[in-house]
Parts: structure tokens; C-alpha cells; sequence
């Protein structure tokens, strides 16, 4: 039976399996030095079937280790090694062990044994011994060293066991043609495959439909410099001029022209910011600089204030010095005529800082989409009002506005719609003449409220959809004339989180934005989350850096999506896959950070 394998690792691991006595360790011990011969970095990990021990009894560390200590660390100038008393029932984990390894040292971990772990291996084979093969029942054989006795099927790639320089270059070619296997997000990107037209979709599937249905907007306005907050760049700033605009000193402290043995230096001025030195710096001459005050011609290096030494007209300097140190060249942050913001960019505040010390006073935007909010049903009041007898206060439209303002829309509230056909028929009709996407809440879930479907149908093109994904399952898409429509659901929580999941993509294209992704960041969940396979869970979640330096997260506690406290507690979605039913305390879940929206 094969055990799965995850390599953990930035770089390949690749095994060698074969039976015992087909000469495994021989082999590797041939290998080892080919490899380093060709500037290859190694690791190695073998797995010892019986007790072992690397240390010597009498040693300090072994009687250490023997005392008490489940890890001791031996460590001289040539080498450290650490032994760890980790006694199991069954064999150690290959994951655990090669996350022991310091991958920046090595480009490769040569792993002997573990055999029936999914990892990449080569297996050794000799005819001689009539033992089976292992490929038989083994698809992660990428190739066979044997003798030339052994007959093997044309497909597979054949290395001479006794030819190490041949096993060499495969091994390199496999360092060198290998990458890392792409990491499993929540409602990744599909492939490119054609879309599912089913009623029941998965939150991938709803979103690739969605987004095909999205023109970006082409129409753009000049913009002045202090407008620009939140808007989308219609084509690229090029830099009128270099960044910074004169090598100048990254530094307080002297400038001159770095020569061996040239202590001290002969001081012939001052340079401060805004200002220049009118001469040329010759050997021997050094000139006291400020930050940012150009450095001038025939200087180049600088040395910090701290570590001159100025006395009657003369400097000299401790520490070592490089040529060029604390020196920044013109250009190399921004070189003029290059692209420093490109087409399609959403500028915040950064990007408007960027423009500004470029001297741009005004830029070509994408115009801001239009959205049109509304919300339908006869229990929904108007916040401010008296609450009537068996009615709730609309919050969903107060959030989905709240949400698209801060995506940049101009924002139309058409209010509350009654509960009648000829009311929401006239809402949707003049919603679409006056907006890019209209959105509603409520009422879209399959054989609710029939006449909605009803209108819906009538004046425009509406898909209703089942989403495999808890909080949100029912949601509307479609077209009225030439606007989006977005019906999502009811509960306050589900409105939220389907903005999120749905819309934002669909007006982030729409505004010129292009490939945005949304961000999901790896945590550590404290606590026991539970979803079911097939379907996507949010879990309001707050996470926070705790003492061991990584990002821990836990849930708001109950999480009915009808709870709006929960998102106010919350500072993300907890994004439980598809694949997943059950996760414990110390895996690793994906979240989505509220402070893109929220």
C-alpha cells in the first residue's frame, strides 16, 4: 500500500528504493562525490530499519542524552549535529524529517528507503537476484537503473546501475527541470476547462461563470493628482524624469574617491540637501555630505559620520569601506522613461505619492462603475423609522453600499422595494438605464417569492444558481439590458460574504483591474472546524500573531448567518476547501483578511 507524500521543501527530493542487497548505499556512496564534483549541494535522509545510534558511550553528549535530554546538539568548528530521542511505533515521518534540513544550503535531498511513500524515486534493480519490480505498483518511478540484463517495457527511462556518471546527469536534469508542486488554495483558479452549466455550482465555478460575462469599462476622465484615491490608472505613467534625480548619499557623513591608502583626506567643503558642490572631488579630497545632497563629480563612496575622525582640515575613517557604499545612483529606483505605475493599477495612497514626486498633477482613469442597491420584501423597514409589528430593519442594503463605495463605485440607493410585480419590474428597468451592476438581496432562492422570478425573467437574462458554499448558497446572476444584476441572499452575514466572493471580482474587472486575486494568507487554527467535503465554508474568524511568530486564528463563535455581530468581531473569513471535513488544532487553514473591504 502506497502512503501519500507532500514534499515540504523549496527544492526536489528525489529516492532511491530497490530490495535489500541490490546496493543501494553503494551506489550513493559513488553518487555522492559525482554530484559534489559538479557543484551540487546535497542532503541526504536514509531510513534505518533497527535500533541505531550515532553517538559513542563514554562521550559527554551520549551520557547527556542517556540522562534525560530528548534532544542534544554537538557542535564544533567543522560540524554540529543534533540527536533526538523520538521513540514511535511505526516509521518516522519523511515530512518531519526533511523540514529538518536547512533547504538554503542544498539543492537536493537524496532520500534511501521509504519506499512505499508517493515520493519521486529511482529505483535500482539487478536481474541477478530475481526480485520483482517495483514500478508495477509504483507511478512515482520516474526511472530504473539496472544491469543490462534486465528487460524493461520502452516507456521507461533506463539508467545503468553501474554507470554513475550517466545517474549523475539524470539527477541533475531533475534538479534542473523540477519545480514545486503549486500550493492547494481555496477556490483556486480552474484550469481553463469549459464551464459547468448545472444548477449547483461550486464558488469556483460561480465566479469563472460571473466574471465571462464581464466587459471592463473603457471610458475614461482626467483626473487631478488629489482625486485620484481609489481609482483604476488607464495607461501607464512614464516617468518624466529619473528617481531619484542626482546620485546623491543615502547617508549623513564625508564623500570622496575611494583609493587604497589614501588616509586621511584633505577636506575641500560641504554639501548640503538642495544644494551642490561646484568642483570635481580628486583623489585624496573628501567633502562633508548631508542625506539626499547630490554627491559630486569624481566622488564615489561615502562613509557614515559616525565612523570619520575630523581634525584640522583633515578626515579619516574606521570600518571597512566598499566603493559605491551609501551611495544611491540616479535612476536606479525609477529610471526616466520607464513605466512607473502600469495601465490597470488601483491607486491608494502609495501609488499617489509615487505620481506625485514623478510631478504628475493629473492622470487618465477608468470612470467609476455605477451600482444600483435596493432590497425587496413587505417585513423590511426603513432604519430610522418605527419598526412595524413582525418586520426586521434593513441592514443588507446599508452594507452592500458600504462595500461597493470602497471599491470606488458611485453608489445609487434605490430604497426598499414592495412586494409586487409591477414595482420591482419598474425598479430593475430603471435601475439598468441608470447603472453598470444592479444589486438586490432576498428573495432568490429557488421557489421563493415566484413572482421575483417571475419579473426577473421578464426583463432580463437571470440564472438562478445553487453555490456549494455555506454561509451564501442561493444566488441570482444575470443581465438586464446592458447592466449585471446580482441577487444574493437574504441573511445579512450571506450578503456579505457573497459580495465578497461574487460581486467584488465581477466590479474589481468591470472598474480596469486586471488578475486581481483575493488575498488568502496561511494561519494556524486553535481551535477544531468542521465543513463538509463538496463544499466551501467562511467561518468568521480573528487572527492575531502569537508568540511563536506565526498568524493564529480561531472563530467569533457561533456562526449563524443571520449574526452580524460575528463580522463585527471578526478581522477575516476562515476559507475551509472542498476537500476538507475536519481540521484540528494546529493545522493549516487559508484566510481572508477584512481590511481589503471590511
Amino acid at each position: 500500500m502506497s502512503i501519500p507524500f507532500t514534499n515540504p521543501l523549496p527544492i526536489p527530493v528525489l529516492g532511491f528504493c530497490a530490495y535489500s542487497g541490490t546496493g543501494k548505499t553503494t551506489l550513493l556512496k559513488q553518487l555522492i562525490p559525482e554530484l559534489n564534483r559538479r557543484g551540487v549541494r546535497l542532503a541526504v535522509i536514509k531510513h534505518a530499519h533497527h535500533n541505531f545510534d550515532v553517538d559513542i558511550p563514554g562521550k559527554d553528549s551520549f551520557e547527556m542524552r542517556k540522562a534525560g535530554a530528548k534532544q542534544m546538539l554537538v557542535a564544533s568548528h567543522v560540524r554540529w549535529a543534533l540527536m533526538t530521542e523520538d521513540a514511535r511505533d511505526s516509521d518516522p515521518e519523511l515530512p518531519h524529517l526533511l523540514n529538518q534540513i536547512e533547504a538554503d544550503k542544498v539543492d537536493i535531498v537524496l532520500v534511501e528507503g521509504f519506499k512505499k511513500l508517493e515520493l519521486p524515486k529511482i529505483e535500482l534493480h539487478r536481474a541477478a537476484h530475481g526480485k520483482p519490480f517495483i514500478h508495477t505498483h509504483d507511478d512515482n518511478i520516474q526511472a530504473i537503473a539496472c544491469c543490462d540484463d534486465t528487460e524493461l517495457p520502452a516507456e521507461l527511462k533506463r539508467l545503468d546501475i553501474n554507470n554513475v556518471p550517466q545517474i549523475a546527469d539524470y539527477v541533475c536534469d531533475y534538479i534542473a527541470s523540477w519545480k514545486p508542486c503549486p500550493i492547494d488554495l481555496p477556490m483556486a483558479p480552474s484550469c481553463g476547462c469549459e464551464l459547468d452549466n448545472s444548477t449547483t455550482l461550486s464558488v469556483r465555478q460561480g465566479i469563472d461563470k460571473i466574471l465571462s460575462y464581464v466587459s471592463p469599462v473603457t471610458a475614461t476622465e482626467t483626473v487631478a493628482l488629489d482625486e485620484l484615491d481609489n481609482r483604476v490608472l488607464a495607461s501607464d505613467a512614464i516617468s518624466p524624469v529619473n528617481v531619484p534625480q542626482h546620485t546623491n548619499s543615502a547617508m549623513d557623513g564625508y564623500a570622496f574617491k575611494l583609493a587604497e591608502n589614501d588616509q586621511p583626506y584633505k577636506m575641500v567643503g560641504e554639501v548640503m540637501a538642495g544644494h551642490a558642490y561646484a568642483g570635481t572631488i580628486q583623489a585624496g579630497e573628501a567633502v562633508r555630505i548631508m542625506t539626499g545632497a547630490p554627491v559630486p563629480a569624481g566622488a564615489d563612496t561615502v562613509q557614515l559620520r559616525e565612523l570619520a575622525n575630523e581634525q584640522d582640515g583633515q578626515v579619516s575613517f574606521e570600518g571597512e569601506m566598499a566603493l559605491g557604499q551609501h551611495v544611491r545612483q540616479a535612476g536606479e529606483d525609477i529610471a526616466q522613461g520607464a513605466t512607473a505605475l502600469a495601465a490597470n493599477t488601483r491607486l491608494h495612497a502609495a501609488e499617489q505619492g509615487l505620481l506625485a514626486s514623478l510631478g504628475f498633477g493629473e492622470l487618465p482613469v477608468f470612470k467609476r462603475p455605477t451600482v444600483a442597491v435596493f432590497s425587496t420584501g413587505d417585513e423590511v423597514c426603513q432604519p430610522g423609522e418605527p419598526l412595524q409589528p413582525n418586520c426586521i430593519f434593513d441592514s443588507n442594503r446599508y452594507t452592500i453600499k458600504s462595500m461597493a463605495k470602497k471599491l470606488g463605485c458611485e453608489v445609487i440607493d434605490l430604497g426598499i422595494i414592495q412586494d409586487s410585480e409591477a414595482a420591482l419590474a419598474d425598479a430593475l428597468k430603471n435601475a439598468a438605464k441608470q447603472a453598470d451592476i444592479v444589486i438586490s438581496s432576498g428573495g432568490v432562492s429557488v421557489g421563493d417569492a415566484d413572482y421575483i422570478k417571475t419579473v426577473l425573467e421578464q426583463v432580463g437574462q437571470i440564472n438562478f444558481w445553487r453555490i456549494n458554499m455555506r454561509p451564501g448558497r442561493p444566488l441570482a446572476f444575470g443581465q438586464i439590458d446592458n447592466s449585471l444584476f446580482f441577487g444574493l441572499p437574504g441573511n445579512p452575514v450571506a450578503v456579505m460574504v457573497s459580495f465578497l466572493q461574487f460581486v467584488q471580482p465581477a466590479i474589481r474587472k468591470l472598474a480596469g483591474e486586471q488578475n486581481w486575486t483575493p488575498t488568502m494568507v496561511p494561519a494556524t487554527t486553535d481551535k477544531p472546524l468542521r465543513s463538509r467535503v463538496g463544499r466551501t465554508e467562511f467561518m468568521r474568524g480573528v487572527y492575531h500573531l502569537a508568540a511563536d511568530g506565526k498568524l493564529h486564528v480561531t472563530t467569533t463563535g457561533a456562526q449563524g448567518s443571520g449574526m452580524l455581530s460575528s463580522m463585527v468581531k471578526g478581522n477575516c473569513l476562515i476559507v475551509i476547501g472542498e476537500k476538507d471535513d475536519q481540521l484540528q488544532p494546529g493545522d493549516t487553514v487559508y484566510i481572508q483578511p477584512f481590511a481589503d473591504l471590511l
